[in-house]
């Protein structure tokens, strides 16, 4: 049997989803036959899996140690005991892991597998942080999350950054888990939001969701533009390329068009470039990149749609091997709703990647980068 005391960042959820969570392995038609054999209790009566539980309140679950293993993806007691004698002693010797508790604990692979990406992936800096939410700067050549099991991604050293400043946030991680709620391509760079806590979670995922919060990007694309523009049109998925193509108007072949709106601003122009802030009113894969290219004026540096030659010129010349795109700057709107996070008007900008920097100035597209264009 195992008594979980909820807290601040399980309590406002559903039980069943919490459930899910703890048990991610577990059917849920399984947990909800257990929540009506009252073999899980909520502050010991039955319960439907409907409830929003609150801090404090206690979940029981009255499997045996294999079975909560087993749906967990988690070790049982004498698998934990194992582990944690060999993170010890690991520990001691590497100080690469902090070791395994007792049973819904995080296992020592993962917590390793957190740490070592905080130590391996390098240039990532911290923007802003509170107790709810955390914003990375991010380089270009990193992952935002995972794409394959073996990847190293920015969720994972967020997570070992985590660890390395609370290291008893290890326990917590068997029932929540901080994420990043935005995803940048990767050769893209620039601003990442993350949530702490399922407080800063569920409150930047609902500002993502509902357009709170402007997001912002700076590129360097080909041709010179003269004036702001906002561009609509509708962006078509090819999931085999791993491309979208724009389309003005859907016909009934193109039913999975989804609509698009950019809003664009030169910065600066000179020599055939222009530096552009651009604003994504709706985000879509590839959104940027593909509408700016289908307008005339592609990203330099952009293998899938921008200019071979243009490429090719700025590869041998500068080093430049990927898209010059940054999400540069973030604006959140007023008007949240009690959330416990408190970031409304307020607005961060991520600094230029020193590749940029070098282009911007190579091509003498001169403008301070700290300067707001909205």
């Amino acid at each position: 049997m195992q008594t979980i005391e909820i807290g601040h960042n399980q309590g406002g959820q559903r039980l069943d989803k919490f459930l899910h969570k703890y048990l991610p392995l577990a059917p849920m038609s399984f947990l909800y036959k257990m929540l009506r054999k009252k073999n899980i209790t909520l502050n010991g009566k039955k319960a439907s899996g409907s409830e929003k539980i609150m801090i404090g309140d206690k979940v029981c679950i009255f499997f045996s140690d294999e079975t909560i293993g087993r749906f967990s993806g988690r070790e049982t007691a004498a698998e934990a005991e194992k582990n944690a004698i060999a993170c010890r002693a690991q520990r001691e010797g590497e100080n690469v892991c902090r070791g395994v508790g007792s049973v819904g604990s995080t296992d020592c692979r993962r917590v390793r597998e957190y740490l070592t990406a905080y130590e391996k992936l390098q240039g990532i800096s911290v923007l802003y942080e509170d107790e709810h939410c955390l914003f990375l700067n991010k380089p270009a050549g990193i992952l935002t999350q995972k794409a394959e099991a073996g990847d190293c991604s920015l969720n994972e050293w967020m997570i070992g950054y985590l660890l390395a400043q609370n290291p008893s946030m290890e326990e917590e991680l068997a029932v929540f888990r901080p994420s990043v709620c935005n995803r940048l391509d990767r050769n893209t760079s620039g601003i990442v939001l993350c949530g702490k806590s399922l407080a800063g979670l569920q409150f930047l995922s609902e500002c993502i969701r509902e357009r709170k919060v402007r997001k912002f990007y700076h590129a360097i694309c080909v041709g010179e533009i003269g004036k702001p523009e906002s561009a609509k049109g509708y962006l078509v998925k090819d999931s085999a390329e791993n491309m979208v193509r724009i389309i003005t108007n859907p016909d009934a072949a193109e039913q999975g068009a989804a609509p698009i709106h950019t809003v664009y601003s030169p910065i600066a122009a000179a020599g055939g470039y222009t530096l552009l802030e651009v604003e994504l009113v709706t985000g879509k894969t590839h959104q940027i990149r593909a509408h700016l290219a289908d307008m005339g004026h592609p990203l330099i540096g952009d293998a899938k749609y921008g200019r071979p030659d243009e490429n090719l010129l700025f590869r041998e010349k500068y080093g430049l091997k990927h898209q010059l795109l940054h999400a540069y700057r973030i604006a959140f709107s007023e008007g949240f709703p009690e959330s416990g996070v408190r970031l409304e008007r307020q607005s961060f900008c991520a600094p230029y990647p020193d590749l940029f920097l070098k282009l911007q100035e190579g091509l003498k597209l001169f403008q301070d980068c700290a300067e707001n264009h909205s």
